[in-house]
């Protein structure tokens, strides 16, 4: 299941929600004010970053601009107790499926989090060489009415 991390006053969370919506793509949505996150899912973010805290903490946030905080001294447990203390800190939206981490709204990275087999028929009507033409959903009907003008 892929869970949303979020600030309701977020416009970019509201962007991400809004488009997996769109998609019909199920999701969690966690306020990560109204619900504190617990120890298992801060780890489980953490691990899954590539660039480490960087992925996932603001520097424009209060806390860290106005501190001289060095996440990369800090033990992981301290990470997270902090993290848990300030979610202020955190970047959002923060998207999380089973194996990987997005964070922000970004249009073309957040594709990958529709499924494979959707994307690949996606490229094929858009290629009109859909191999179920005529049969599937709306996307190859726009390419349809392309081929009839």
């Amino acid at each position: 299941m892929i869970k949303i991390y979020y600030s309701p006053s977020c416009s970019s969370c509201r962007k991400v929600k809004k488009w997996f919506e769109e998609q019909k793509i199920p999701y969690e949505g966690v306020d990560i004010f109204s619900h504190p996150l617990s120890k298992v899912e801060l780890k489980e973010i953490i691990t899954k970053c590539i660039d480490g805290t960087d992925d996932i903490i603001s520097p424009r946030s209060k806390i860290v601009s106005e501190g001289k905080i060095d996440f990369d001294s800090m033990k992981i447990s301290e990470l997270i107790d902090f993290i848990q203390e300030h979610p202020s800190i955190l970047r959002r939206p923060i998207i999380v499926d089973d194996r990987r981490v997005q964070v922000g709204y970004n249009e073309e990275e957040i594709r990958t989090f529709i499924p494979r087999a959707r994307r690949l028929a996606e490229m094929y009507c858009a290629r009109g060489e859909c191999p179920t033409f005529g049969s599937c959903d709306a996307s190859c009907d726009r390419n349809d009415e392309k081929r009839s003008k």
